[in-house]
């Protein structure tokens, strides 16, 4: 480098630096400007305003370093005025006094950036926008407000739940309206106990929360307490939604109550067989010993009269343990051509003479020559002892029972209609009449299985079932049960 004088160097050095470079007075009136400047020449703003030429202001900039200088009369550095005209950046001016003894003549101000500044701000926006799009990805609501309620945070999985929109939400909604009676207050009051997961913490805490629709939904809560300086300034919460784990709950309950029941029942038919096996052996011998008289005796003709009383009830008692072994015994499905005349006949043999049945009516109306139904004999007893029973007890053991039996016209399909002069069932009740455990009787009185059980029956059958009251008072049970097609005889394999 040649040598030059060395105001030339100065010159040269400022601008080298690239940068704006001011000289202004006491009065921020410009006496010298150098280095970038953007479209300013140096002829038009000597002598004028330096706040109002380069940042088209009426008055000093509010971080105008010229003025602590002025105060201090020692060097000062601070955040420059950054409009958003000015290059979109944030510099910081330098400034320092030229003195004259005692006196200050002017202000020397330098603007630049720190090298890593835009790399820390690109950073910053950066982790910001990371966070924001965690927060807003969240299955879980994730919802922050200040201390006046007022939210902060309301992600994407919230406006979901709750059916606010996220604008709505930020601008319009506290954090109270939140919660249904009052618990809020609740909820505060347990995060700044002791007793609950610690102060300022709440974990797994199981309450209700209010949509916009006006729905309470059941929800696990943790939240915490952000404190700045020992002060509490704003609460987070993460809502989780309880609604499906809570339907999950209730459907294992019931169906462990089913399994109970069924548990239960194969007790009591085993219990059933058992007895059944213990009665035909003095059965037996009542038959034996009452024959034996008649033909090895010479009896008055009352005594036989008698003895053929005997061997009626005792055969007619055979029968009654010979239904029921058949219809308690568990075996493999098997899907066979059945009469259903001749089914329901074998149901209503064991029902009939109970005492349940002394004052109902039974009036048969069955179809000739129907054709027969592919179906498992046993499922198909349990079907018609589950709605006959249904009947009897909804008629309290006095009324008509009307059991009918045809042929759906056009179709493969027998159908069977059981109506009875019961109460009938209201109809709120129709719809959810055939769910497990949906009883309209007493508590203590049924289980809710009976006809949900008939139900899979005859689904599992091919065919429907429904409910309807009759006009006169009543309910009728329609059932359709395709015809044996001679396609799917045999076990089907299934256990029942």
């Amino acid at each position: 480098m040649n040598m030059h004088e060395p105001q030339e160097i100065i010159l040269r050095a400022i601008e080298a630096f690239n940068r704006r470079v001011l000289v202004v007075s006491s009065e921020f009136q410009i006496l010298a400007i150098r280095g970038q400047a953007d479209d300013v020449q140096e002829s038009d703003v000597i002598g004028q305003k330096c706040y109002k030429i380069l940042y088209c202001r009426n008055s000093p900039c509010d971080a105008c370093p010229t003025l602590e200088v002025g105060r201090k009369r020692q060097p000062t550095l601070s955040p420059g005025y950054h409009p958003t005209s000015y290059r979109g950046q944030v510099p910081c001016l330098y400034s320092y006094p030229i003195l004259n003894g005692d006196q200050i003549e002017a202000f020397v101000v330098l603007d630049f950036d720190f090298p890593a500044l835009d790399a820390l701000e690109e950073k910053l926006r950066r982790t910001n926008a990371f966070l924001s799009n965690l927060i807003h990805s969240a299955v879980d609501c994730v919802i922050a407000a200040d201390n006046n309620g007022k939210i902060l945070i309301f992600n994407d999985s919230a406006a979901e739940l709750f059916g606010y929109s996220v604008n709505e939400a930020l601008n319009s909604l506290n954090i109270r309206d939140l919660y249904p009676d009052n618990n809020a207050r609740e909820v505060m009051r347990k995060l700044r106990s002791e007793e609950y997961s610690g102060k300022g913490k709440l974990k797994t805490y199981h309450t209700d929360v209010l949509a916009k629709n006006g729905d309470r939904i059941p929800i696990s809560l943790y939240a915490s307490i952000i404190y700045e300086n020992n002060r509490e300034v704003a609460t987070i919460g993460f809502f989780h939604d309880l609604r499906d784990r809570l339907q999950i709950s209730a459907e294992l309950e019931k169906t462990q109550l089913q399994l109970l029941q069924s548990e239960k029942m194969a007790s009591l038919g085993k219990l059933a067989a058992g007895v059944a096996h213990q009665i035909n052996n003095p059965l037996g011998g009542i038959t034996l010993y009452a024959k034996l008289a008649l033909e090895e005796y010479e009896l008055e003709e009352g005594v036989r009269e008698d003895l053929g009383r005997i061997l009626k009830d005792a055969e007619r008692c055979r029968d009654t343990v010979k239904e029921l072994l058949e219809f308690t015994r568990q075996t493999r499905h098997l899907m066979r051509p059945h009469d259903i005349n001749e089914v329901i006949s074998r149901t209503l043999f064991l029902l009939e003479n109970q005492s349940l049945f002394q004052n109902i009516e039974i009036e048969k109306r069955f179809g000739e020559s129907l054709p027969p139904v592919q179906a498992d004999i046993q499922q198909l007893n349990h079907l018609f002892m589950n709605i006959i029973l249904n009947a009897a007890q909804a008629m309290d053991g006095k009324g008509k029972l009307w059991i009918e039996t045809f042929k759906v016209s056009a179709k493969e399909q027998i159908g069977i209609e059981i109506s009875d002069t019961g109460p009938g069932i209201a109809e709120k009740d129709i719809p959810h009449i055939f769910e497990p455990f949906y009883t309209t009787k007493e508590e203590g009185k049924g289980t809710g299985l009976g006809l949900s059980l008939a139900y899979g029956i005859v689904e599992n059958h091919g065919g429907r079932i429904t409910v309807r009251n009759r006009s006169d008072g009543g309910t009728a049970f329609n059932i359709v049960l395709p015809t044996a097609n001679g396609e799917n005889e045999g076990d089907q394999g299934a256990e029942n």
